[in-house]
């Protein structure tokens, strides 16, 4: 055998290492983030769906949950994505020659990509319909009932849904682009049928974060005041204490007499309100034994962070909207070849890269708070320990969709420079200048209408609360009336 041979083998030898590599990595992490997601969901669901006398019902239960949790760690891994991406840059640009990172390569950062987009496709357009139909399926009638045959009623209402699917998006492709071409595309399934169809679901996604994620802006505000304790000067806990101490031991006394003559009480609604009741308690008195520091400090410096987070981001996309409007290398594309470790994709350097990462975690947060406060979809909240199956299911679908949009949106409002890779930058609606530029103009404007909206109301309560003008009988702007029914009482 001659040298060229030598050669030659080596270097397969060298591939085929460089992937096992690569698969038992991709491996190891997705694993990770399973284990952690069925942890998750078994906080969440009802215990009674899997503890049934009828095991059939447990065993179906048991294949949508599992189901349930894949599906959550792609979500999961979609939201880690671009991050990753982008710190594995820095490291990689950092320490080029470092023995220990070798194994962090461009060709790694790209399968990781196409497996995202690939388990997002089976999630979305096979896993969680077939969940749904597995949990809601009873068999065909007059066949034997088991296991199967709910497997082979939702195979087949599975099958039905995929023609419908297919000719909506048919018609919408033929809609939208009348071209002979474009339609006659559509019949390679793999190539252009699901990269089609999961560049709509994304579009989707992307229009959910635009509404979610300045509703979201605007409530963590809220929700940390909820979590943190405020100063003094903003909240009174000795007197919530004392009105909940009252309530409580009025319910209580009501309980002790339930029998009266104009009135027909409800003693377990009344036992839920004392249970509510106590718990509000129990969260007081942990609230009134914090410490100085968490009162005077904590809660100022998590409302400063909030607001240059928020402040950062909206001046971000502000700047990306000049861009658009002089240089056109400010349009979101796509990348085949993964190149890191070249050059920086912030100007900042390492620094900047650790400030586009918080930016992202931080906007997908907001989404998710701005998506549960939403009207909307706040009956999918999930609940510990009382959480349908049907509703689990349906929390997966919403954390996937907005969580496999979240590179693409971080990339059309500029947050980072990371192009985006794989099949995620084949989306056609991308290299549309006018859509791009009125997507950011609108989330712009729409954060910066919620942000001034919060903070006018929420500064009007607090004056007036620290003024004592709320204890009032005049009515004051920003509470509610009083009913003349009241006013008679």
């Amino acid at each position: 055998m001659e040298a060229a041979d030598y050669e030659v083998l080596s270097v397969r030898e060298q591939l085929f290492h460089e992937r096992v590599r690569e698969c038992i990595i991709s491996t190891l992490l997705f694993a990770t983030l399973y284990i952690l997601c069925h942890i998750a969901l078994t906080h969440f669901r009802k215990p009674a769906e899997f503890t049934t006398v009828d095991d059939e019902d447990a065993t179906v239960n048991k294949i949508a949950l599992e189901l349930c949790t894949f599906t959550l760690a792609v979500a999961l891994g979609a939201v880690l994505l671009l991050p990753f991406s982008i710190i594995s840059n820095e490291v990689l640009l950092s320490l080029p020659r470092n023995y220990y990172i070798q194994w962090l390569n461009g060709s790694l950062i790209h399968g990781l990509w196409n497996l995202i987009f690939l388990f997002s496709n089976l999630s979305l357009i096979f896993l969680m319909p077939f969940a749904y139909f597995f949990t809601e399926s009873e068999g065909f009638a007059g066949s034997r009932k088991g296991v199967l045959g709910r497997v082979y009623e939702t195979v087949v209402m599975l099958m039905l849904l995929t023609l419908l699917v297919l000719g909506m998006v048919w018609v919408a492709s033929a809609i939208v682009d009348n071209n002979k071409a474009s339609r006659e595309s559509l019949y390679d399934f793999w190539e252009y049928y699901l990269p089609y169809l999961y560049s709509c679901i994304s579009f989707l996604g992307v229009l959910l974060l635009l509404v979610c994620t300045p509703l979201g802006l605007a409530r963590m505000f809220s929700v940390t005041g909820k979590l943190l304790v405020k100063p003094r000067l903003l909240e009174d806990l000795e007197e919530q204490l004392y009105c909940s101490a009252f309530e409580e031991a009025a319910l209580t006394r009501r309980i002790c007499n339930p029998t009266s003559c104009w009135l027909h009480l409800d003693v377990e609604l009344l036992h839920r309100q004392v249970l509510a009741l106590q718990t509000q308690r129990v969260l007081l008195e942990k609230r009134r034994k914090a410490s100085a520091w968490q009162r005077n400090l904590g809660y100022p410096l998590a409302m400063l962070c909030l607001l240059v987070l928020t402040g950062l981001s909206v001046l971000i996309v502000a700047i990306h909207i000049l861009e658009l409007l002089i240089d056109e290398a400010a349009m979101p594309r796509g990348m085949q070849d993964a190149s890191l470790g070249q050059v920086s994709f912030s100007k900042l350097g390492a620094f900047g890269a650790v400030i586009q990462v918080i930016l992202i975690f931080y906007l997908m947060v907001s989404s998710v708070v701005g998506f549960y406060s939403s009207p909307f979809f706040r009956s999918l909240r999930p609940r510990w320990h009382d959480t349908a199956m049907t509703q689990i299911i349906g929390n997966c679908v919403c954390l996937l969709v907005l969580s496999s949009a979240l590179p693409v949106f971080s990339r059309t409002l500029g947050l980072t420079r990371f192009d985006l890779l794989g099949d995620f930058g084949r989306f056609n609606w991308l290299g549309n200048f006018y859509i791009v530029f009125l997507y950011n103009a609108a989330f712009a404007g729409l954060t910066t209408l919620c942000l001034v909206k919060t903070f006018t109301a929420a500064v009007r309560a607090e004056l007036i609360r620290a003024f004592g003008l709320d204890r009032l009988p005049l009515p004051v702007s920003g509470f509610p009336r009083a009913s003349r029914k009241s006013q008679h009482q």
